[in-house]
């Protein structure tokens, strides 16, 4: 016998739910797809397991299935409830970490973000992919290499990030494109461009997923970070983001677990009559700087893009 609540479960209870579980498996056996049989039968039997593990109730299964109607009914074409789930359980990442796994020297991979938009406008190496969003002006630099140490001339660098406020340009709702651009590697496989110091920002937490954040004490904060996608033929897609070193936010947790310390970087900071490197008048604004030197995978094709924010 096992125990609920302190009272001990029969074994003919257990003989019961175990049957119930395996005429359930049962019934995908005809799936035409093998794969889709699996993850439908493994499915099965997590999901009971846990039922059995915690003996759900009544009332908590109706509660959850309440939770799962809200989120279904506050997503939208720009906010996606149940992704942001998956981030909040660690699923994204997890998910990540089995479709990018370590190879050699090459550069971590994290969370894609909902907010990744097609067609960013274009920019030169050492331009401004800020187009006027708020921010304390940063330069970025770094190289792109393969694992072997070679340059990857042309290498397509996407960039894209929220401003001071913690807002990226979709949020706005005017049709503003700002705080994102793509650029590509010279022939020495160097990049450079000027963006915004990076800042924190909650997570949407005024739906169903922000409840259950503040029930459980965490915080909706994600560390300050810029997103980047890197890609080139021959290689990994890389989909990955840099953070700001002495976040305040990095003790205290990423609310979607995205953080690797390889990933954590130095930004300096400098007073407004700091001469920047590229000769650059920023109108007598303070400036940072920070080197992010990229290494790509070998592989062929698209690399996963799991969303987060």
């Amino acid at each position: 016998m096992t125990e609920q609540d302190g009272a001990p479960i029969s074994s003919e209870q257990t003989v019961r739910e175990q049957a119930l579980i395996e005429e359930v498996v049962a019934s995908f056996a005809g799936a035409e797809s093998e794969r889709l049989k699996f993850l439908m039968q493994a499915l099965t039997r997590h999901l009971h397991a846990f039922i059995r593990e915690v003996r759900l109730t009544e009332d908590e299964w109706n509660q959850a299935i309440k939770f799962l109607t809200d989120a279904g009914h506050i997503t939208t074409e720009t906010r996606q409830e149940f992704v942001l789930l998956s981030d909040v359980l660690g699923a994204s990442m997890q998910v990540v970490a089995i479709n990018n796994p370590e190879y050699a020297n090459a550069t971590e991979a994290t969370v894609f973000g909902p907010f990744f938009v097609e067609d960013a406008p274009e920019i030169r190496n050492g331009e401004d992919m800020a187009f006027g969003a708020a921010g304390e002006p940063c330069y970025v630099e770094g190289t792109v290499r393969g694992v072997d140490g070679e340059p990857i001339p042309g290498a397509r660098i996407e960039v894209w990030e929220a401003d001071e406020d913690g807002f990226y340009d979709v949020q706005y709702g005017d049709d503003r494109m700002a705080a994102r651009a793509h650029l590509f590697a010279d022939e020495q496989g160097e990049y450079r461009f000027w963006g915004l110091f990076p800042t924190p920002y909650p997570i949407p937490y005024d739906g169903p997923v922000g409840a259950m954040l503040a029930a459980v004490g965490r915080s909706p904060v994600r560390a300050s970070h810029l997103h980047f996608m890197v890609t080139a033929p021959g290689y990994r897609t890389l989909v990955t983001h840099i953070f700001v070193r002495g976040d305040e936010q990095l003790v205290i947790g990423d609310s979607v677990f995205g953080v690797k310390e390889s990933l954590i970087k130095d930004f300096a900071h400098h007073p407004a009559d700091a001469p920047t490197p590229d000769g650059r008048d920023l109108g007598g604004r303070p400036w940072a700087q920070t080197r992010f030197d990229i290494v790509l995978a070998p592989g062929e094709g698209e690399g996963m893009r799991v969303s987060g924010v």
